[in-house]
């Protein structure tokens, strides 16, 4: 079938390996993509690809949202009129053209699918989860004139349909990780930095992923010379808390990382994966860091406490996570035979749970249930 997928490709966010690794496996399975996405022409590639790509212009675009032109939802429409696809699936980028593509695509007789990526905090502890709270609020009216809306938890499930949209438009699809491709493995990652056991964290350095805390722990549980956290990531915040928290105390900055084969050996050299956050969604990089046999920390915000419930890992709380992890901290570093069994189980998380391949197999039935219902619709205004 054709899809024409509706995504990001910059900047870098979650979003954006989203929707790589998803339309990347489409195209393994022999489907069609179309990848219409906000950016200049200028910046779309003219090579010929298997995935052509259809910009749509914008004035300001962010890792969190993006500002559309007056004109990107007559380029939008024009070039699915033209592309002619079976299906519209939208990644949502969180922008005005968003609540739009409903009667875009009811005008073009266009099935229409979504996935809605806001991050929570399911007991909304805090500023920041409450913030997350109204984002559902504000989309749950125009997300139930999309024909299905896919989402990563049954709790972001049950929010939405509290919210009023229809229970059976609701479609629960975890995110999913290759596992061939991030899987345990030798690294080098030890001998390079000199220590004996090194902890994580991949992912944004902004005020919902909450890295103070960790940091301030780390300081306090004074991890000793043979220990270093590693910070894989960028952000609003990485200037200020890099002037704080540095080599000195055993923290290394590597900055934002593009090249997927060195974050893989990264997490293979790891002992321990940290996600502090106060509102997520469900994270890729947990579940890269599962997939790869890394003993993981994470909070309970958003799906990524159901992701290691029952022993997969350890779920924090939102709450004092600077002082949990002061505790937890040196534990690790402690009994490294609690880091191996811990991170034997993530991985067979991943593999039961999380697999991209099913997730695209899940996609797929989604698909074809989608268009059932498209055809039934149309034969009843012949």
């Amino acid at each position: 079938m054709h899809i024409a997928w509706l995504g990001k490709k910059s900047p870098f966010c979650g979003n954006v390996t989203y929707s790589r690794e998803v339309t990347n496996a489409l195209l393994d399975r022999g489907h069609q993509v179309s990848f219409l996405h906000f950016a200049q022409e200028e910046d779309v590639s003219e090579t010929p690809s298997e995935c052509p790509e259809v910009p749509i212009p914008f004035l300001y675009k962010s890792q969190i949202y993006t500002i559309p032109s007056l004109k990107s939802s007559k380029v939008l429409t024009q070039a699915l009129r033209q592309l002619k696809p079976d299906l519209v699936h939208a990644s949502l980028t969180l922008s005005p053209l968003d609540f739009l593509l409903p009667e875009i695509c009811e005008e073009l007789r266009l099935p229409l699918v979504a996935t809605f990526h806001p991050p929570f905090d399911r007991k909304r502890r805090n500023l920041t989860s409450g913030t997350q709270h109204l984002m559902y609020q504000l989309y749950a009216p125009f997300l139930a004139n999309y024909h299905h809306v896919i989402v990563f938890s049954q709790i972001q499930c049950d929010l939405l349909v509290r919210l009023g949209i229809p229970g059976h438009k609701v479609a629960v699809i975890p995110n999913g990780v290759d596992v061939e491709k991030y899987s345990p493995g030798l690294s080098k990652l030890k001998a390079e930095l000199g220590v004996q056991r090194v902890f994580v964290y991949q992912g944004r350095i902004a005020v919902e992923k909450n890295v103070e805390s960790l940091l301030r722990a780390w300081r306090q549980a004074d991890m000793g010379s043979n220990s270093k956290l590693v910070i894989v990531g960028n952000g609003p915040l990485a200037p200020a808390l890099k002037s704080v928290y540095g080599a000195d105390l055993g923290i290394i900055w590597m900055g934002f990382i593009a090249d997927e084969q060195q974050r893989v050996q990264i997490l293979r050299g790891s002992d321990v994966f940290i996600l502090p956050s106060l509102v997520e969604g469900l994270s890729l990089s947990l579940l890269e860091a599962m997939a790869c046999g890394v003993a993981c920390l994470a909070t309970d915000a958003g799906a990524d406490g159901e992701v290691l419930a029952d022993g997969a890992g350890v779920v924090l709380s939102t709450q004092r996570v600077a002082t949990q992890l002061q505790t937890l901290l040196p534990l690790f570093h402690d009994h490294p035979e609690l880091t191996t069994v811990l991170g034997r189980k993530a991985r067979q998380r991943a593999l039961d749970r999380y697999t991209l391949s099913h997730n695209i197999t899940q996609l797929e039935e989604l698909y074809h249930q989608v268009l059932r219902q498209q055809r039934v619709y149309s034969s009843t205004l012949v």
